[in-house]
């Protein structure tokens, strides 16, 4: 049976067709997957397990149908949506994975990321990554009414839109030696990870030994699911 993985989906009400598509691949295709890995930015936004917005009622109602009919589905977090919590993830039948995580794959160790600590070139994102993810920021955000943190997640997205289009194309890829030092502190030889919306395969050596690293693609304009066996 395949194994699936998806990333950088950014589901948002305002892009309807990728939200149909999403349940369309949980009802149908995913079904006869062994398991289905969600490796960040499943959201385009995500402000806390207290959200009332439809959509994240629909995501969740679409992931726990999959898992119900005995699909495991594997979460990971991503630049967007780093606040979905155990609350979250329990109503949607998700599993939470830590980043980085390895799993064996066909017999094989394999090693997930969502990518964006592999960017080490790009270091105004990662500061502003190092305060987002720490835990007393987090807890003073999700304290605060939704109005509030709404305004915040627009005011952010359109940072982000700033930044990318400023930003040299190279900055805003991952790192070679970045890539290549998580593989060896991780003993692995293949690499699944999203982030950069550049969907393709790079093959490269690590310590003389063939490497792979296989990255997701977004779904800004139509779906991408990369699937692994038969």
């Amino acid at each position: 049976m395949p194994t699936l993985f998806i990333s950088d989906l950014h589901l948002d009400e305002s892009r309807p067709h990728l939200v149909d598509a999403f349940e369309e691949l949980f009802a149908f295709e995913a079904r006869g997957a062994q398991a289905l890995y969600i490796l960040g930015d499943l959201f385009e936004s995500y402000i806390g397990d207290d959200d009332d917005a439809p959509l994240n009622a629909r995501v969740a109602h679409a992931t726990r149908k999959l898992r119900d009919a005995g699909v495991p589905v594997y979460f990971m977090h991503g630049n967007r949506d780093f606040l979905l919590g155990e609350d979250y993830a329990a109503r949607a039948g998700m599993t939470l994975l830590a980043d980085p995580v390895v799993i064996e794959l066909a017999g094989e160790r394999v090693l997930l990321m969502h990518g964006d600590t592999l960017c080490t070139d790009d270091a105004a994102y990662l500061k502003f990554r190092a305060l987002v993810r720490d835990p007393a920021w987090q807890r003073a955000f999700l304290a605060r009414p939704l109005a509030e943190r709404r305004a915040f997640a627009a005011q952010a997205r359109g940072e982000s839109r700033k930044h990318t289009a400023m930003a040299k194309p190279e900055i805003m890829d991952v790192n070679q030696s970045a890539v290549e030092a998580a593989m060896r502190a991780h003993g692995v030889h293949r690499l699944i990870h999203g982030h950069t919306h550049r969907p393709t395969t790079h093959h490269f050596d690590v310590d003389g030994m063939n490497a792979e690293r296989i990255v997701l693609g977004d779904w800004y304009e139509q779906s991408s699911v990369t699937v692994i066996g038969t």
